[in-house]
């Protein structure tokens, strides 16, 4: 007589104060999320007054994200060793202190450092914050519903960045972007001690320095390599900044199959959802981030709208998400997710190769038509993602697991930016050739500060040349933007499929 294994138990359901606890964890995720975007809007302004060059630009605007992606694995791990709750409430107090330093910042260099340093302290929040969500949310229900607001406040955020760097740029200097991060971690540092529960991992072992460096110094000189590659073309150096890189790579993995204690779970990284899901997020938030500076500059410097205007208008296509995102849950909960973030991406690509055609003179409504059903495809698939591989990790293993999710999600967007931003630079300095001096044909910014001193005959031409090249650049990163999207579709459909059952 066979007897078949009762049924086991169903996870408990969270309660007021779990519920509670995760609004308090949007807080810091709001303002990492809004540290990616709210620099946009306040280009032109540092130009004015710093003159950084086209590489400086650049780099003030990704290094954030690149520091931030390196050092996610580290800051996941060490938060599962000295506590979750305890990493958050380190990474808001420096936080805050690397934005005061970066909105009295005086050179190019010195803010390319700060922005640095805002990296290392947004690395300590990100991955506590979806940690905190598998250890709060054992439900696969309700940890679905809980990434899904997640995922909407981190996109909210990016969107958030440029309105409100546009309402301080009407009113203040530059440096008040940075000085708003102030009173919400002040906030956070209050509340999380009696809010936020703590978790350590039963099972986390020592602290890996080594392995810590070796998770760093593998970013920096990928992202470097493909930023050379992508302005200046082929060339050795960046070719070998880019091997180094990916050597250093395997030498971090290498190492982590030999520990007892690794920082990151080799064997999880392998599993089809988790690793499969993880580099679903890369792609998506390649788009996100990536053509978001097209976006916000085309509004500010090609229309002429003013840093707020820009900014409320930037808005506008974040209305697809409340409408797409219940939509894709829904499709999800009755389909394979694979087919519905298939869909998804190849919403997005639509959305790219509709603003391929965007010109000058593009009716408003037209551009943000394109925006919008891009973002709506992004989010959905962004979303699906995140909740396909934060099912597959166990919970005592929740830090590294969304540690390595985030640490995809950033890099991702940092190599969008990287690489869809250097693209545009280059269309626009083939297109510029003619013009001089050098800040002319390296930036739309340097275009229209040194139109402002022209007469009127001599500026106008080099307005219109300037604007033309930016938004050529700006359809060809589309166009490539659209090409990612639809290999993401593609990567979904034959590899996650069956997420569903396994997630």
């Amino acid at each position: 007589m066979t007897t078949t294994a009762p049924p086991p138990a169903p996870a408990p359901l969270a309660g007021r104060r779990e519920w509670t606890a995760l609004g308090v964890l949007m807080l810091p995720l709001l303002l990492v999320s809004m540290d990616v975007s709210v620099l946009y809007f306040a280009i032109p302004y540092i130009g004015r007054d710093l003159a950084p060059s086209a590489t400086q630009q650049l780099w003030i605007l990704d290094v954030y994200g690149f520091v931030l992606a390196g050092l996610l694995i580290t800051m996941g791990a060490l938060g599962d060793r000295i506590g979750r709750r305890r990493l958050l409430l380190c990474g808001a107090a420096a936080f805050g202190a690397a934005s005061v330093a970066a909105a009295y910042a005086t050179t190019p260099e010195m803010l390319i450092a700060v922005r640095a340093l805002l990296g290392i302290g947004g690395a300590t929040l990100m991955p506590s914050t979806l940690a905190l969500i598998r250890n709060l949310f054992r439900d696969a229900g309700q940890r679905a519903k809980a990434i899904t607001a997640w995922t909407g406040v981190m996109t909210a955020g990016i969107s958030l960045g440029p309105v409100l760097s546009g309402l301080l740029l009407e009113h203040f200097w530059w440096g008040s972007v940075f000085l708003i991060n102030l009173p919400a971690m002040l906030l956070l540092l209050a509340l999380a001690p009696f809010l936020l529960p703590e978790f350590k991992s039963p099972t986390a072992g020592r602290f890996d320095v080594t392995s810590a460096v070796l998770s760093l110094a593998a970013v920096l000189p990928v992202i470097h390599g493909i930023k050379e590659l992508a302005k200046h073309g082929l060339e050795l150096t960046p070719c070998l900044s880019i091997v180094a890189g990916l050597a250093l790579g395997l030498l971090f993995l290498r190492r982590q199959r030999t520990l007892s204690s690794p920082m990151i779970d080799v064997p999880l990284l392998r599993q089809r959802m988790f690793g499969g899901a993880m580099l679903a997020n890369v792609i998506a938030m390649f788009g996100t981030v990536g053509f978001a500076v097209f976006f916000t500059q085309y509004l500010q410097s090609v229309r002429g709208m003013s840093p707020l205007e820009a900014a409320l208008w930037s808005l506008v296509p974040s209305v697809a998400v409340p409408v797409l995102a219940p939509l894709g849950a829904t499709l999800a909960a009755r389909l394979d997710r694979a087919y519905v973030m298939t869909g998804a991406f190849l919403l997005a690509s639509g959305g790219f190769l509709w603003l391929t055609q965007v010109s000058v003179d593009s009716a408003l409504w037209y551009v943000l038509t394109g925006c919008a059903l891009y973002v709506g495809g992004i989010v959905v698939a962004m979303t699906l993602a995140n909740e396909m591989a934060l099912g597959a990790a166990p919970p005592e293993r929740a830090g590294a697991a969304a540690a390595v999710v985030e640490s995809g999600t950033e890099f991702g967007g940092a190599l969008g930016m990287a690489i869809l931003g250097s693209i545009g630079a280059a269309v626009y300095t083939r297109g510029m050739s003619a013009f001089d001096p050098a800040p002319v044909r390296e930036t739309l910014g340097g275009a229209l500060a040194s139109a402002a001193h022209l007469p009127p005959a001599s500026a106008e031409p080099l307005l219109s040349a300037a604007r033309t090249a930016f938004t050529d650049g700006l359809n060809v990163a589309a166009f490539g933007a659209a090409g990612v999207m639809v290999g993401a579709a593609v990567f979904s459909c034959l590899v996650l499929r069956g997420g569903s059952r396994e997630g």
